[in-house]
């Protein structure tokens, strides 16, 4: 009986679901018979954009794309480009919260050394940090290993360098734009360079990624030389991502290696593209596209990392004329199932009870899971993307404290370091940190000014951050000192909440780099049904996965 209730279920299950798919769904991202359309891209991104399109339209013939390079800025921003491909540069150019931008690609340069010099496992254990890189360029003396590897180590560093304009501007970047000296840098193409390090075992080399990328490995007799990020003076575990090529991508990714050494590619637009033959060929670009970024200099995204932006790219988009149509057979099936559903509990009580002996299941009982409709977002406060509100008193002042999503994520608070009144913050400074049994996440100030007042509350319950976060769990009143500028950068509940939305796939996706989505693990922090995640999700990770959450969800911001 229990089967044949199923397969009814099952059957009428299938007739609703294709009768509204063939109805009521559109999908974005299909070839259309007709179309033509132009694409802008910086001189840069010239010759790869054009293999691109090549490729793409000798599979879609029907297509026509028009390249057009030119230098970007954001006078040239206009309404009639609606889908451009920019160098990170270019973007800065243009920032605007309102333009739709998507990572398609990543440029990276990177130091590497010969895998057989004599110093390596302390180069390993050390590594060269923004300082030491900055000391050796700036003073001829300074170029031994003892630099590095702060002893009296004599033995000069042999220094090699592609030579490219994006290398030297990302080198003085990195070394926060001092005047470096590049005399005395032995200066050639990318496979003199790559040579000429592999025969030198006392050689520092800069290049970029996909120069030295053989596949899943780097090129034989050459290894990545570790980046102090922080510049404490050792390669900690947080900036470990230096054992393999995948390692490396996953720790830029989520933002472990400086900025100024790696910048992405993007796709921008006025508004997100709703074109089929836009979409279609951005999915192209995500997927088969991807193997020609090696070629052209640049490195394709993490495989994770690119489903993300594939998800982003192509939800399925809803006909409205015909949602009551959808509607009303969504009704008609919801009652089917509640009458089958009902049918199969009454049988299963009625074998319960003929049953003499009952014997109980072993099973785990179900946790409780959040989506991201549930985060409450208040109307009348500002929210900023350090995951913080603000609202503003009679007076004046400005009350503080962190929003309903971060609270969910964390699980419990069991502590908060706060500052102390008449402290001044800059916006971006670390405001307060919020600690679990050692855990601990840093939060950011959404705008400049002068601790008030903290919630001593907290001190006694942190919990009121959990239970109560936008009333009992405020945790500052401050004065502004620039309230009118900073307030610009915040968004009300109601842009907020999309960004929230966007924020809780990226956490999805955040999981699925750290635990491997057919794992057990995976499934018990990610709810099958409907893909909720459980509840205080990062309670049972370790303060390794804590530091890659900070690094991916706030430091980003600040």
């Amino acid at each position: 009986m229990k089967t044949t209730f199923l397969l009814i279920a099952g059957f009428l299950l299938f007739i609703a679901t294709g009768s509204a798919d063939s109805q009521n769904i559109q999908t974005p991202g299909a070839v259309t018979k007709d179309g033509s359309m132009s694409i802008v891209c910086t001189p840069d991104l010239y010759e790869l954009t054009s293999i691109w399109v090549s490729n793409f339209c000798s599979l879609n013939p029907e297509v026509k794309i028009n390249v057009i390079k030119k230098e970007y800025s954001s006078a040239d921003f206009g309404a009639n480009e609606s889908l451009c491909f920019l160098s990170n540069k270019a973007t800065d150019a243009i920032h605007n919260n309102s333009n739709w931008k998507l990572a398609i690609g990543r440029d990276v340069i990177v130091p590497v050394i010969n895998a057989a010099n004599p110093f390596k496992n302390g180069v390993n254990k050390y590594g060269i940090s923004q300082e030491k890189l900055t000391l050796m360029l700036q003073n001829t003396v300074k170029r031994n290993w003892g630099t590095i590897l702060a002893n009296a180590q004599p033995e000069p560093v042999h220094l090699y360098m592609v030579n490219d304009e994006a290398i030297k501007s990302g080198i003085t970047a990195f070394a926060k734009g001092i005047k470096l000296q590049f005399e005395g840098i032995t200066m050639g193409t990318t496979a003199e360079i790559i040579r000429a390090i592999q025969n030198d075992p006392f050689a520092i080399g800069f290049c970029k990624v996909s120069d030295i990328q053989n596949g899943n490995n780097l090129a034989a007799g050459i290894q990545f030389l570790p980046v102090d990020k922080n510049g404490n003076g050792s390669i900690d575990y947080m900036e470990n991502i230096y054992t393999d090529v995948n390692t490396f991508q996953r720790g830029v990714w989520i933002g472990k290696y400086p900025k100024a050494l790696a910048s992405n590619i993007y796709a921008v637009s006025n508004v997100k593209p709703v074109n089929e033959n836009e979409l279609a060929f951005m999915k192209w670009v995500l997927t088969d596209g991807q193997q020609y970024m090696k070629d052209y200099g640049f490195s394709d995204l993490a495989s994770s990392e690119n489903q993300s932006q594939l998800d982003k790219l192509t939800p399925a988009t809803i006909d409205v004329n015909k949602e009551k149509n959808s509607s009303n057979a969504g009704i008609v099936l919801l009652v089917i199932v509640i009458v089958l559903g009902g049918g199969l509990v009454v049988g299963a009580l009625v074998r319960s009870y003929r049953k003499q002996n009952v014997i109980t299941p072993d099973f785990n009982v179900p946790v409780s899971g959040f989506a991201s409709e549930s985060v409450m977002l208040p109307k009348g406060l500002y929210f900023d993307k350090s995951h913080t509100w603000s609202f503003m008193e009679k007076n004046g002042s400005v009350t503080v404290g962190i929003d309903d999503f971060l609270q969910h994520i964390t699980g419990p608070v069991t502590k908060v370091e706060l500052r102390k009144a008449g402290d001044r913050i800059r916006k971006g400074d670390v405001l307060f940190t919020i600690i679990q049994f050692g855990k601990q996440l840093n939060i950011y100030a959404p705008f400049s000014g002068t601790i008030k007042a903290h919630n001593e509350a907290l001190l006694a319950d942190s919990s009121k951050l959990n239970s109560s976060p936008y009333d009992l769990g405020w945790v500052y009143t401050m004065e502004p000192s620039s309230w009118i500028k900073d307030m610009q950068l915040m968004d009300l509940a109601d842009k907020y909440r999309r960004w929230i939305d966007a924020e809780f796939s990226r956490l999805k996706e955040f999981l699925s780099v750290i635990l491997e989505p057919e794992s057990a693990a995976y499934a018990h922090v990610v709810m099958q049904d409907g893909g909720e995640l459980k509840e205080g999700v990062l309670t049972d990770f370790g303060p390794e996965v804590w530091e890659d959450f900070q690094s991916n969800f706030l430091d980003t911001f600040k």
